[in-house]
């Protein structure tokens, strides 16, 4: 397993962070910026989008001082992070670009369309002293980290399984997405990344998987639906399924461990809801817990904390490479069939 390096920033980063963003799409819009916003030691101050009007209006709308649609000017801006959330395509050569400018970056999952592209960034950022963070931001919730609580201290005893399901109706159109030259394929890339990170957060490395994918609903470039079992390193196995074509779903996931299990539900692909988690361990009475909570603002908490602080967060770039790699396990084994009965 690849060790993550720890930073050596020679305290170039102020008191309060200045922002850029890279992307002007519906979440930097609806859910990124409102949530950075709400930080009082970040402030948004540059916009970058390919279509000048559109990072106008971005910049006006969340109080930015510049806008521009040239990358390489927009990245000569006074600011010390840069938050990339455009086209999965546009991720490797902007934080390439952005790591050679000095700039840290937080940037949206995945973090390339292949492992090859993750290692160069990973390496670059290492190479230019830059901080490199994934915004998997499910592992922030408190009820996540209230479950790994529980793994860590043994409690649930040996994890047998880990379950997962992630499923939401999208349907084809102009959505990048659906675009595999832009995307790199479909449900697997923009949900079951996270499903994998917290797999791999839960229950530790991941060695070996098989797993399905098709398009049973909506026929496009990427699948639209994709199941896979791993296994871990550590024993015991994970099973997910993630779709773009389930209009209602239960989305939940459960942990079992020898000793009890964990189910928690509603916490995925919904903002600002009540989450249920129910605790069910041997000799002990049932218990349900809910809680309110928007991940968006736990991890960029915690990114500006680590960086005021010249500290590491939790997600490292080199997580989004192990998750790129596993990732690209899961698509090549699309190819099996499995044995026919």
């Amino acid at each position: 397993m690849m060790k993550r390096p720890r930073l050596n920033i020679k305290s170039r980063v102020p008191r309060k962070l200045k922002w850029g963003v890279a992307g002007c799409g519906k979440f930097m819009e609806e859910a990124f910026l409102p949530t950075l916003q709400t930080l009082k030691r970040s402030k948004l101050v540059s916009v970058y989008s390919s279509n000048a009007e559109r990072a106008k209006f971005i910049a006006g709308k969340f109080g930015a001082q510049n806008y521009s649609d040239n990358f390489d000017e927009f990245l000569k801006g006074d600011f010390e992070v840069i938050y990339i959330g455009s086209a999965n395509s546009d991720h490797y050569w902007q934080a390439l670009k952005a790591a050679e400018a000095g700039k840290h970056i937080f940037c949206e999952k995945p973090i390339s369309l292949t492992s090859a592209e993750a290692e160069e960034i990973v390496r670059a950022c290492e190479k230019n002293n830059c901080f490199l963070a994934c915004n998997y931001s499910f592992r922030f919730h408190p009820m996540i980290h209230k479950a790994k609580e529980l793994i860590d201290k043994q409690i649930l005893g040996k994890i047998i399984s880990i379950s997962a399901s992630f499923n939401i109706d999208l349907m084809p159109g102009e959505n990048f997405r659906f675009k595999k030259e832009l995307s790199g394929g479909g449900p697997l890339r923009d949900l079951g990344t996270h499903v994998i990170d917290l797999f791999r957060y839960f229950n530790g490395e991941i060695v070996s998987v098989k797993s399905f994918g098709d398009n049973v609903v909506y026929k496009s470039e990427v699948e639209d639906f994709t199941s896979a079992i791993v296994k871990f390193e550590k024993g015991g196995y994970g099973n997910f399924n993630v779709s773009y074509s389930v209009h209602k779903s239960f989305n939940r996931i459960e942990i079992i461990g020898s000793n009890g299990c964990i189910g928690i539900d509603d916490f995925i692909g919904k903002k600002n809801i009540s989450s249920k988690m129910i605790i069910d361990l041997q000799s002990e009475k049932k218990k349900t817990f809910r809680f309110r909570a928007n991940k968006q603002i736990y991890i960029l908490k915690a990114m500006q904390k680590s960086l005021l602080r010249e500290e590491n967060t939790p997600v490292y770039g080199m997580d989004a490479l192990i998750n790129m790699k596993i990732m690209e396990a899961i698509e090549k084994d699309f190819s099996n069939s499995g044995t026919s009965i």
